[in-house]
């Protein structure tokens, strides 16, 4: 008992810290619509886009290879971690090196100001944080120290958040004379409205840094050292999950990178093509209800798995799981898609509102991501996980071609059904594997008539156009009611017998 309360305590904090970080995060999509126009939002899309796939590059597995080996009987924990930190901080330097000497050709490339090369360079010193800290987290894990680990990752977001609010709201306002008019003198020391986003990078360079002195204890304890011999093997256990990693974060933001690059000039009359990544971005970040059930389930669900493995009732229970698990999120798509005006308020100006209706095909895509996760228990159970790493490649490819297919066609509308079809495709992948490998009943006909269910309530409420707010919202709570009493009706029988 007392092995499970601890794994129950750790599970809790690693995924708190992670759920409120994304959450708090989000409160900051509101603040850069309010104040960056598409265009400039479109470029920290684009640029972050790029920082997905170097995250990967620049730990190229390390990480887990330290985990692996680490929990080795015989290993020498504090060597591995001076070893695995060694490396990491020399190819941080080396990797951030090249990205900074290329920064000049890069800015031409892409017709940056002077300005816009120093959000390159301030990445590429972002890249070399992240990648050197995740280390010390690592060790902090390994050595349960899962307390320190989430308050350390919550400081860092709070602070992110907190700088942001402060020059981008409070400082802006008092500058422009909305309120404390006295302090304009001061705040224009500390706050330059040309500036810009410039300010997004900035502040998020000095949070990371600041982790730094926050882990200082588990730098403190760190000895460069490099031993050919160790690191061979850690080596090769690591680099196929690189490639693993990059195949994955092709799903996840290639489409903005391809939108911008893909997309011909003048599809979109009234923008640019930077601002078609923009207002694609914020779109986007409304799916992020979805993400968060997404991932708290994972947190919760992914140690109950392993803990069932060896009951011979547990493929009924996971079955059981994965359809009220579909239930929760079609409610989810539902919910927001047939309330989309009221959440399309988050995206603070109406510029970015234009794209909105990518919104209901993102939420469904990500649901099908989420079953994607329920359905990979399969191979995480019989450890074959080389299919995970398949269906990852074969998820990536569709989501390029797709993107590439569609962009010129549909323009933003395109990468959201490629991201539709990517996570489908992988869903189906892995449940027609599973049940060759570790065949699990689940109940695909109610499974997929609930999904198909929320697809036609969405499409009737916005279908039907009601003039007065007051019967629009009515009509639409009254949809999302029908489909909870559908289900109490189809389930209730069940619940009966239990």
């Amino acid at each position: 008992m007392s092995i499970a309360k601890k794994l129950v305590g750790q599970t809790a904090a690693y995924g708190l810290s992670s759920i409120v970080g994304r959450a708090l995060n989000y409160l900051l999509v509101p603040v850069y619509t309010a104040v960056f126009l598409p265009a400039e939002y479109g470029v920290v899309s684009y640029l972050y886009a790029f920082v997905g796939f170097f995250n990967i590059l620049y730990t190229y597995g390390m990480e887990t290879a330290f985990f692996r080996f680490a929990n080795k009987p015989d290993a020498d924990r504090h060597r591995l971690y001076n070893q695995v930190l060694s490396l990491i901080i020399g190819s941080s330097v080396l990797f951030t090196a090249i990205l900074i000497l290329a920064s000049g050709a890069i800015a031409d490339y892409k017709d940056y100001s002077p300005q816009e090369q120093n959000y390159i360079i301030w990445l590429a010193l972002i890249l070399a944080v992240d990648a050197i800290v995740a280390i010390p987290f690592a060790w902090l894990r390994l050595q349960n120290k899962a307390v320190k680990f989430a308050s350390i990752k919550l400081a860092n977001i709070l602070i992110t958040v907190g700088a942001n609010l402060f020059f981008l709201v409070i400082c802006r306002n008092v500058y422009e004379g909305e309120y404390l008019q006295g302090l304009r003198p001061l705040v224009a020391h500390i706050y330059d409205p040309d500036f810009g986003i410039g300010y997004i990078f900035l502040i998020n360079l000095v949070a990371n840094a600041l982790l730094i002195p926050m882990l200082w204890r588990e730098f403190s304890i760190f000895r460069f050292e490099l031993n050919k011999k160790l690191l061979r093997p850690m080596l090769a256990y690591a680099y196929p999950l690189l490639f693993m990693g990059m195949a994955g974060m092709v799903n996840e933001v290639i489409d903005r990178i391809l939108l911008e690059e893909w997309l011909p000039e003048g599809f979109y009359p009234q923008h640019t093509n930077e601002a078609v990544v923009g207002i694609y971005s914020a779109c986007y970040k409304l799916a992020i209800f979805m993400t968060l059930a997404i991932q708290a389930f994972r947190y919760a669900a992914e140690p109950f798995f392993f803990s069932q493995a060896e009951d011979k009732n547990s493929p009924h229970t996971f079955a059981l799981i994965m359809k009220w698990f579909v239930i929760a999120c079609a409610f989810i798509f539902l919910f927001i898609s047939a309330n989309l005006e009221d959440f399309a308020l988050f995206l603070r100006s109406e510029a970015y509102r234009e794209g909105i209706m990518i919104v209901p095909v993102l939420l469904l895509a990500n649901l099908f991501l989420g079953v994607y996760y329920n359905l990979s228990v399969w191979f995480k159970l019989t450890d074959k996980t080389k299919y995970g790493t398949y269906i990852s490649f074969g998820g990536a490819a569709i989501t390029i071609l797709f993107n590439l297919l569609l962009i010129p066609v549909i323009g933003y509308m395109g990468s959201a059904i490629a991201t539709f079809v990517c996570y489908f495709s992988m869903a189906l992948a892995s449940y027609l594997l599973g049940q060759n490998h570790y065949p699990i009943p689940y109940p695909v006909k109610t499974i997929m008539g609930y999904v198909l269910l929320a697809t036609a309530l969405v499409w009737l409420a916005l279908g039907v156009d009601v003039e007065n707010w007051w019967l629009r919202h009515a009509y639409h709570l009254g949809i999302c009611a029908a489909f909870l009493v559908i289900v109490w009706l189809r389930e209730r029988p069940r619940f009966l017998k239990l």
